[in-house]
């Protein structure tokens, strides 16, 4: 006769986001209120919601307090990310809009970088990025304000 053991589920980043998703909807909560909660940014703390960026220790468990989420889940949101995302061109509007832009102006954006700085890219690391809405009288606008550190390419 055999011994069998039970392997335990482990919680994934994918789990705890769709936890995060269903209490935020029954709490009613905005993106804005829950940063406010634990004293981050929204923009972060969608990203690391989603799973593409590690909470610090004690705003992931600030996160799963507020939220009322498992103790586990805490160490899951503290967890290095792994960013898998789609290659193709997403078809929701708004993101594929996203990609139009870096598409229209990607090459316009590398070379201004690259005159006033030299060589090198914007990090996607040490970034902050801010999401504002503006009055406009045709219509108000969406304001996007990215921040990331200057890294030279170095050689080796």
């Amino acid at each position: 006769m055999k011994d069998t053991y039970e392997v335990p589920q482990m919680m994934t980043k994918d789990d705890v986001t769709m936890m995060i998703l269903s209490a935020k909807k029954q709490a009613g909560m905005t993106w804005e209120q829950i940063a406010e909660t634990i004293d981050m940014s929204p923009v972060w703390t969608h990203s690391a919601c989603m799973g593409m960026n590690a909470f610090p220790e004690e705003k992931a468990k600030a996160l799963v307090a507020a939220m009322g989420l498992p103790q586990e889940a805490a160490g899951v949101l503290a967890e290095p990310p792994t960013k898998v995302w789609e290659q193709s061109v997403p078809t929701d509007p708004c993101i594929y809009r996203l990609y139009e832009i870096v598409g229209v102006y990607g090459p316009t954006i590398k070379a201004l970088i690259e005159e006033k700085f030299g060589t090198g890219i914007m990090s996607a690391i040490d970034f902050d990025m801010q999401i504002t809405r503006v009055e406009h009288p045709k219509g108000d606008r969406v304001k996007v304000e990215m921040s990331g550190k200057y890294l030279a390419y170095n050689s080796w």
